[in-house]
């Protein structure tokens, strides 16, 4: 069996250590070939003593040489690079099989994009990738021949769920709707007049998955489920009225698509990341992730509710850059990035990140996707119109 090359975009987050724990377990088919991340010069460190991967690359140059003098003291060799240039071009070298996106937000667009270019198998964990330029980024999966897997675990199993050739159109395939589930977040229950007091801790105390801080958030806003409205409609060519939002607490539904004839298939398990990201790396196959099997009668009952649009402004604000197309979601996503880390700074209640998200959008007309500088011109201006409404206050 031919061993696969993995660039690990983001490998010191959550989805990038537990694709590690997956290639651990796998040895004989797969090798991490370049680990990236942001500045966590220790852990990156441990793992390349751990997989010894051809390169490795960091934010700067400084924690690069960091890196670099450990590396060499420990007799290792991995070569260590840094910065976007660096990114793009390990998401792209030939001997590359398949690259794991998971580096979160919109630093992870452009190696993400080169992937799709090289025509790799891309396993894809950034959601911005397609909430900020989906129309750009699948043109360039179909022209490149790249192979696109979903790994967040909504989206994959939408598409274990979907038949094979859901890429000729949902209608044509007897599919009726997607049913997106989310867990509702810590907040599904409170009272409305308490989610103005929420802390950071708080709003980070997701109740059935471990997740970074930003994508916690995320989650308490439901804005997470907004971005994996976005997402669902690029994938799966599905229009916005063909996706639905379903509150399951319990999280072990992780999505199911509803056909013509009234069936409905659901992709069960426990919530564990290692689950989708293994079926992503070894579709058509599957192998061992290491998850616990799902035990039905400890968990003895399921529940479902619709959304509460007024709880969850983000989710609606989703739907709304979907209907308005072009640059809007690019915009959406720069604005909630920005007031996402203001919260977690305590510059900016919680109440206030629906708030400044629809606030940009109002002043900030979407323009066309015609190509990468426009997504990157709308991000920019989104991000810079954000910030100085924190400035100034608007929302405290």
């Amino acid at each position: 069996m031919t061993v696969q090359n993995i660039t690990v975009l983001g490998s010191t987050g959550s989805i990038g250590v537990s694709t590690l724990n997956v290639i651990r377990r796998h040895p004989d088919r797969y090798q991490a070939f370049a680990l990236c991340a942001h500045s966590q010069v220790d852990k990156l460190f441990e793992q390349c003593r751990e997989f010894q991967p051809r390169f490795a690359v960091l934010r700067d140059a400084t924690l690069a040489a960091q890196l670099t003098d450990r590396l060499r003291a420990a007799g290792l060799k991995t070569e260590v690079r840094h910065g976007v240039e660096a990114l793009i071009e390990l998401s792209a070298l030939p001997e590359v099989d398949a690259v794991m996106a998971a580096i979160v937000g919109a630093a992870g667009l452009e190696p993400t994009l080169a992937a799709a270019r090289a025509g790799k198998r891309v396993m894809l964990a950034n959601k911005e990738v397609l909430v900020m330029a989906g129309e750009l980024f699948m043109h360039a999966v179909r022209a490149h021949g790249a192979t696109l897997l979903p790994v967040d675990s909504e989206h994959n199993a939408i598409f274990q769920a979907l038949p094979a050739d859901f890429v000729r159109g949902l209608d044509a395939c007897g599919v009726r709707r997607i049913l997106l589930t989310a867990s509702g977040g810590p907040f599904r229950n409170a009272p409305l007049d308490t989610l103005a007091h929420v802390t950071p801790e708080q709003a980070c105390a997701h109740p059935n998955w471990v997740m970074g801080r930003k994508i916690s958030v995320d989650s308490a806003t439901m804005m997470n489920k907004g971005l994996e409205v976005i997402e669902a409609h690029w994938l799966f060519a599905a229009p916005p009225q063909q996706i639905q939002v379903v509150v399951h607490p319990q999280s072990v539904i992780h999505s199911a698509v509803e056909y013509a004839d009234g069936s409905v298939l659901a992709q069960l398990g426990n919530p564990d990341m290692r689950t989708p990201i293994a079926y992503a790396m070894a579709w058509p196959e599957r192998i061992a992730a290491g998850v616990e099997p799902l035990d039905l009668f400890k968990i003895a009952r399921l529940d479902f509710h619709a959304p509460d649009f007024e709880r969850f402004r983000c989710l609606q604000l989703a739907y709304d850059v979907l209907a308005t197309g072009g640059t809007a979601s690019a915009i959406l996503n720069a604005a909630n990035e920005v007031a996402v880390a203001a919260f977690l700074e305590r510059d900016l209640p919680f109440l206030g990140i629906a708030r400044l998200n629809e606030a940009v959008l109002a002043a900030l007309p979407a323009g066309p996707q015609g190509n990468l500088g426009d997504v990157m011109a709308a991000d920019v201006e989104a991000r810079h119109l954000a910030s100085q409404m924190i400035r100034e206050r608007r929302f405290a």
